[in-house]
Order: C-alpha cells, then sequence, then structure tokens
C-alpha cells in the first residue's frame, strides 16, 4: 500500500502548515467570507503544498459557500431561552448563515462536549454559558466565540453583556419609592450569576432601607415556591421580595396565593427577565425587561466581526424596569 495513502493530510496539517485555526482552513477551502484574501492565499498554498482534498463527509456537513453558527444554551424548556434562540435564527438567516443549536440540559458538565463537538462543524460559535473560561478556551481550539451574559477576559472572545446594574437599581428605588423598606430576595446561586443580588443589596444599602433578606433556591417554579415559604416563616416583616427571574417569581406567587399572602396588598412581588408569561399572572408581574431577541442579534453581530478578523468591544444589552400589577 502506498504510504502516501496512510499518512492522507488532514486539515488540522494544513491548519498547522498555514499558521491558522482549522476553522479559517474550512472557510478558505470553502470559499466563504469574513476572510482576508492574504490569509485565503496562505491557506490554499498550504493545502496545495500537501496535496490536501476535503473529505466528501466534511463537505457534507454544510451548504458550500454559507457560514455555519453554532449556538449552545444551558436549557431550551426554560422560556427564556426561546426568544433568545429565535433572534439568533433571525439574525444569522439575514446574514445568509445557517445555525446549529445545541443545549446542555441544564447540565453544565455537558458543555465542554458540546463545544469541541460544535467546533468541529461550524465556523463561529455563540454561547450563553457556565464553564470556566479557560475550560472553554481548551475546548474551542480557535474557533470564534461570543459569550453571553458575561464579560470574557480572554480578548480574543466577543461577548455580549447585560445591565444589569441598570435594571435593579431601579427596581429597588421603585420599591423604596413605593414605601417598602424591608426587602427579600430569592435567589439562585446555582446561576452562576451573582450580579443581581450584589446590585440589589448594595442599592437597598445606598437607600437607607433595612438589611435584605435573602434565600437561596434552585432555578425553577418550585424553587420559588419554596424560597417565598421559607423567606415569610424567617422574616413576616418583608414587604417586597425580589426574585432572581420571572420563573423563580411565578412559584413565589403561587407561594403567596398558597399561604393566605395578598399580591401587592400584604407583600409586592417583582422578577427579572421579562417573560411574556408575567403578563399571565394576576396580578401581573413587575420585572426588570431585557429584549432576548436583540441579544441574539447582537451576538451575531459580534460573531461577524470576528469572523472579519476585529476583536470587538463587549456589546451592552440594556435593561428597563417593567412596572405592572403585583409591585
Amino acid at each position: 500500500m502506498d504510504e502516501r495513502q496512510d499518512k492522507r493530510p488532514t486539515l488540522r496539517d494544513v491548519a498547522r502548515l498555514a499558521g491558522v485555526s482549522h476553522q479559517t482552513v474550512s472557510r478558505a477551502i470553502n470559499d466563504k467570507g469574513e476572510i482576508d484574501p492574504e490569509t485565503r492565499r496562505r491557506v490554499l498554498d498550504a493545502a496545495r503544498q500537501l496535496h490536501y482534498r476535503p473529505s466528501r463527509f466534511a463537505r457534507g456537513l454544510v451548504r458550500p459557500g454559507t457560514t455555519t453558527l453554532g449556538l449552545i444554551v444551558p436549557d431550551v424548556v426554560n422560556p427564556f431561552f426561546p426568544e433568545l434562540i429565535a433572534g439568533v435564527i433571525d439574525a444569522a438567516g439575514q446574514a445568509g448563515w445557517q445555525v446549529l443549536v445545541s443545549s446542555g440540559q441544564d447540565d453544565v458538565t455537558r458543555e465542554p462536549g458540546l463545544l469541541r463537538a460544535l467546533s468541529g462543524q461550524v465556523d463561529a460559535l455563540v454561547c450563553y454559558l457556565f464553564t470556566p473560561e479557560t475550560v472553554i478556551a481548551d475546548a474551542i481550539e480557535g474557533v470564534p466565540l461570543v459569550l453571553m451574559n458575561q464579560r470574557p477576559r480572554n480578548p480574543a472572545f466577543g461577548a455580549v453583556e447585560i445591565d444589569v446594574v441598570g435594571g435593579v437599581r431601579a427596581l429597588v428605588r421603585h420599591l423604596a419609592g413605593r414605601g417598602h423598606r424591608r426587602l427579600g430576595m430569592i435567589d439562585c446561586p446555582g446561576a452562576n450569576d451573582a450580579a443581581r443580588r450584589t446590585v440589589f443589596l448594595a442599592e437597598a444599602a445606598e437607600l437607607g432601607l433595612a438589611p435584605a433578606a435573602v434565600v437561596d433556591v434552585e432555578q425553577s417554579v418550585a424553587g420559588g415556591e419554596d424560597g417565598f415559604a421559607r423567606l415569610s416563616a424567617a422574616h413576616p416583616e418583608v414587604t417586597a421580595v425580589f426574585c432572581f427571574n420571572d420563573l423563580v417569581a411565578v412559584g413565589a406567587h403561587r407561594a403567596a396565593r398558597r399561604l393566605g399572602r395578598a399580591v401587592p396588598g400584604d407583600v409586592a412581588l417583582a422578577g427579572y427577565d421579562g417573560l411574556t408569561l408575567g403578563e399571565l399572572l394576576d396580578p401581573s408581574l413587575t420585572t426588570v425587561y431585557l429584549d432576548k431577541r436583540r441579544m441574539g442579534e447582537l451576538a451575531v453581530a459580534q460573531a461577524r466581526r470576528l469572523l472579519s478578523g476585529e476583536r470587538p468591544e463587549p456589546a451592552v444589552l440594556e435593561t428597563r424596569l417593567l412596572v405592572r400589577e403585583s409591585a
């Protein structure tokens, strides 16, 4: 057997010779956009030198000439993420891109494997992750990446940050303006998003309110029910409760009704995320609103700039207080 057939050059061999990532090789060979002409020439020269030919399987993963974006979210059941996914798909579609969507199924240990699997099939990744940044960098092998809801330390990553400070501050001021002096919070530390709690406590202290009471729960409707019951038992003096998100607030709302606590007469309730389901509660839920579709659009714009060779500053998604009947 010809020795050259045993050592058929791979895409990674071309990447090493050209001094680029394997995703850059893929884009150059498939004549995709968002790549510097000189880089394309260097890649094609390396491919010719090694007699590299893409496998039929690799070429069948995506449509020829199409940029493919990988999207990873923690959970497709949580009603926050379908709107975000829709925003990514809409923005990618306008750019002529296709999107591969995957979910960690609310299990952070699955995220590195998903990153490794998708990074071999896509041109760029946009992700809402809880995995440590060092693990992420090892898993993606140089594929352009946009992280949502956090500011990465790695300058090579794009990012979409949420203006937690503005929204939560506005909520605390609103509650104080309604005469609430003793606040409580149902928090979800497992979500690895400490900013909401930090800003909430800091703003309450800044306004001279009594130290806020906090209980920790899992991120679910059941967690919200349990948290409200425990908070009410331990701190009956609390007259307004801020929930980590609207899903938890739904549980708190149910628990308040079960315990005979009128909302907002006995206790005001507020959430975070601005989910449509908050409108369906009676009374409807006051919440810190963020535009999930816009978040997806910003993530795609960041990915586009990364693919063009830029290192963009993080995009910021603004929040606003949406006052309804519950607080």
